[in-house]
């Protein structure tokens, strides 16, 4: 971008300025400390000026908004034409109580439902399992029949509204539960639009939510891509997920490097099951989480496009704009909300939320100030949707395209993601995967790669806090004696009694034989190597519950017991 005579003059000028301005100044008063760097320890440069980005290629690099490669954006018009999704997590108790909080965020402005679900959901297992004692709608909604899908959308029409669900190795059946929904409500299943989070890999590596071993888990989700790409083209089969391989500790690189291994696994997987590249690459979407240091932040976001349209094309021959285009929903960094000052949290989250607004984001998610101590409360939860209205109708941050584009700073933060983030997939495709990306990240998990390097780095942090190298305020500075803690929610502890009687109620009045043929069908389908998600669906649509499906896929794939490994 520039030429080299300009370079040779910006370089004397720097050169003059640090010798005759700046060394003078730090020989007088120094500067604050002797440590500047992101909360992934990445240092940064006191000054970025164009010689820190003298080998950028505007066309081939920057591009425009809308164009290849995609860095300065997937749309030409961003947010001036169209606001980005705002979505709040929401879900408790049993799905009556979550449909009441889903009609108030619906009312206060909110544009996308997401949904939360209880551990014995996510589990794949029923209420009134034993293993569910204590857990019934605490963490999240409880949902174990298609009876709590009709509950939980009750008079929320599935045409008129996006719907995200957060949840992995009982994905296929929450889906199926949502189509038979629509069914029921008359919408075409072309029309339903949504995400299904659906990401077992993540779950491998960080989370440890699984139920069936790795490659049959990696099956499922094929199958679930598969069927939508042909039944729901609006909808999103998997929301390939970095937030919570960054909330288990990972740094900023590692999160965007092993979320990107990941998704170019499911694309291996795809095709070696003869789906064609733009099929279904264009209903693939991603997960990010959007932590304190504002400028690392959009600089990964921008990386992560600019990876995504070149790998697409490169390596999997994606012709389509729209297989190119990474597009992806960002959260607030969970993990850096304190119980301590829990107030902070609001600033917290408008920086984080601000960098996923200049990063690019599709939709977002805006943590409630009070997570840390519970699930969110009505009043933390409109604080929360505020500051996405209050960044986009008050800040200015939604009105230009890309507005840190061409930034010094920005532009070599983003080249210097992309290059270290890069070396962790190739590692993982060539070292680990000998040429396959998928078969690297199968590799990784369970040789426990990924488990290390997120643990190292988790480590690293711990230590740089302890030692108050990395600030935290309210928690290694500026603390206070007595803290304040804000009226929290509270789940009431009949929730579990009942819905154990509504379950038992829909066992009661179902067809038993009906739910026996669909059952069979499914071990069928599963002995056959056939997508299993036909037959799901007929299972949900019977009332075979949530532990019912799931029970058959252990039983015909086994159980998994994660190996512990050292460096």
């Amino acid at each position: 971008m520039y030429d080299e005579a300009d370079l040779r003059r910006i370089r004397e000028q720097r050169d003059e300025w640090e010798a005759e301005t700046l060394d003078p100044v730090l020989d007088a008063y120094g500067e604050r400390d002797d440590r500047y760097a992101t909360v992934s320890n990445h240092e940064v440069d006191r000054l970025y000026t164009p010689l820190d980005v003298a080998d950028l290629d505007y066309e081939a690099d920057l591009g425009f908004p809308g164009e290849e490669p995609y860095t300065r954006g997937v749309y030409p018009t961003m947010y001036r034409g169209r606001q980005w999704t705002m979505r709040q997590f929401a879900g408790f108790g049993t799905a009556d109580e979550t449909n009441e909080r889903f009609h108030y965020l619906i009312d206060e402005g909110q544009t996308g439902l997401s949904t939360a679900f209880d551990m014995p959901t996510l589990m794949g297992i029923d209420s009134d399992d034993a293993m569910a004692d204590g857990e019934v709608g605490k963490e999240g909604v409880a949902v174990d029949t298609l009876a709590d899908m009709e509950r939980l959308f009750d008079g929320i029409r599935l045409d008129e509204v996006s719907t995200s669900f957060t949840i992995n190795p009982s994905a296929p059946v929450v889906y199926a539960m949502y189509i038979a929904l629509a069914d029921q409500q008359g919408v075409p299943r072309e029309e339903i639009r949504g995400t299904l989070q659906n990401d077992m890999f993540k779950e491998f590596i960080a989370q440890k939510e699984w139920v069936i071993p790795p490659e049959p888990s990696l099956k499922l989700v094929t199958d679930v891509i598969e069927f939508a790409c042909r039944e729901t083209p609006k909808f999103k089969p998997v929301s390939v997920s970095g937030y919570h391989i960054r909330e288990a500790g990972s740094t900023a690189i590692q999160e965007l490097a092993f979320t990107l291994a990941d998704g170019f696994a499911y694309v291996e997987d795809c095709l070696e099951r003869g789906l064609d590249v733009d099929e279904f690459a264009p209903q693939l979407s991603f997960f990010f989480n959007s932590h304190n240091s504002i400028f690392e932040e959009i600089a990964k976001f921008r990386a992560a496009r600019r990876i995504y349209a070149r790998v697409m094309d490169e390596w999997y021959g994606a012709e389509a704009d729209a297989s190119k285009q990474l597009k992806f929903h960002t959260q607030t960094a969970g993990q850096s909300l304190t119980a301590q000052q829990p107030v902070n949290n609001v600033v917290r989250v408008t920086i984080q939320a601000l960098a996923g607004v200049l990063g690019g984001t599709q939709s977002l998610h805006t943590n409630s100030f009070d997570e840390a101590l519970a699930l969110p409360s009505e009043d933390a939860v409109r604080v929360a949707l505020r500051t996405q209205q209050i960044i986009a109708e008050e800040s200015g941050a939604a009105d230009i395209v890309d507005p840190l584009g061409g930034s010094f700073a920005v532009e070599a933060l983003t080249d210097e993601v992309e290059e270290k983030a890069m070396a962790y997939i190739e590692h993982v495709r060539e070292e680990l995967g000998d040429g396959s990306v998928r078969d690297g990240v199968l590799d990784g998990i369970q040789g426990g790669y990924f488990q290390r390097e997120i643990q190292d780095a988790a480590y690293e942090y711990q230590e740089r806090v302890e030692e108050d190298e990395e600030v935290v305020v309210g928690v290694n500075k500026y603390t206070v004696e007595e803290d304040t803690e804000p009226e929290i929610l509270t789940v009431d502890e009949d929730v579990q009694e009942r819905q154990r009687d509504r379950l038992a109620s829909v066992k009661a009045d179902r067809d038993d034989a009906a739910v026996e043929a669909a059952l069979d069908d499914l071990r069928d389908a599963v002995d056959a190597g056939e997508n299993v998600m036909p037959v799901i669906v007929d299972a949900v649509k019977a009332y075979a519950t949530m532990g019912e499906i799931m029970a058959v896929f252990e039983a015909e794939y086994g159980s998994y017991q994660e190996t512990a490994s050292v460096a």
